[in-house]
């Protein structure tokens, strides 16, 4: 039950020159006694302790998928080695290569990834620095040149391509680093392969929220409906090569 206050009040009331009354209220309030701060407290379970990354380096807990220094943790869908280049603590889409995807598999997690579109530009539209970043192989975060370059808004820079516009363009000029910072919820499925739970997203994009919680609407596709299929908890994770020679950089994961 609720608190609440007992008031008590004593008038009295006399007569003046002139007869006119006047009333006098005396009040007596009381509080409940608050309850015990103790009771709402809660010691258990005590949180993992994590250390920060100072600067760019990730956190203690986290997988580092890319380093700078070799592709290991990589490879390309049909299994062969991953044949990016590699240069200055960057890896870069090889032409021709083909995507690259990770040897592990990932579901619901936290992912930070720095890509760089090429400094002379080249085309428009979709044609400018066009990459990926495909969650579970699956659900594709768009990279692209989308620094004073104008194309269909659910398909810019920080978009879930062909789903969901980025909230803001907060794209820099093309040759100068940039960062997605994504946390991702995969999608849950029945036995027979419906939908339990859809696929949500966040992304910060150099730092500025551009996609708050969003819901996946299915596998991305260029063309036709974006629908589900049933699918592994944990998939790994894709970079798309689409022609332009994208680089990446200090990429880490933590699993959720």
């Amino acid at each position: 039950m609720s608190s609440f206050i007992a008031v008590a009040r004593t008038i009295v009331i006399a007569s003046l020159g002139g007869g006119a009354l006047c009333a006098s209220v005396a009040s007596t309030a009381g509080a409940q006694t608050p309850a015990d701060p103790k009771l709402t407290e809660v010691w258990s379970p005590v949180p993992p302790v994590v250390t920060p990354g100072l600067g760019a380096a990730p956190p203690s807990d986290a997988i580092v998928l890319f380093s700078g220094k070799d592709l290991a943790r990589w490879q390309h869908d049909d299994g062969a080695p991953a044949s990016w280049t590699i240069a200055d603590k960057a890896t870069t889409v090889r032409s021709g290569s083909g995507d690259i995807r990770t040897k592990q598999a990932f579901g619901d997690c936290q992912l930070h990834i720095e890509w760089r579109t090429p400094a002379m530009v080249e085309g428009e539209g979709q044609g400018r620095g066009n990459s990926g970043v495909f969650l579970q192989g699956r659900y594709e975060v768009q990279v692209l040149d989308s620094y004073q370059n104008g194309t269909f808004v659910n398909g810019q820079a920080a978009s879930i391509y062909k789903q969901h516009i980025p909230l803001v363009n907060a794209s820099r000029r093309p040759g100068e680093w940039q960062a997605y910072d994504i946390v991702y919820h995969a999608p849950r499925f029945s036995e027979s392969g419906s939908v339990i739970t859809a696929g949500t997203i966040t992304v910060f994009h150099n730092g500025v929220l551009v996609q708050d919680h969003v819901t996946i609407a299915g596998r991305t596709f260029n063309s036709g409906p974006q629908t589900y299929e049933k699918h592994s908890l944990k998939e790994p994770l894709s970079l798309q090569s689409h022609h332009a020679p994208v680089s990446y950089r200090n990429i880490w994961i933590r699993e959720l």
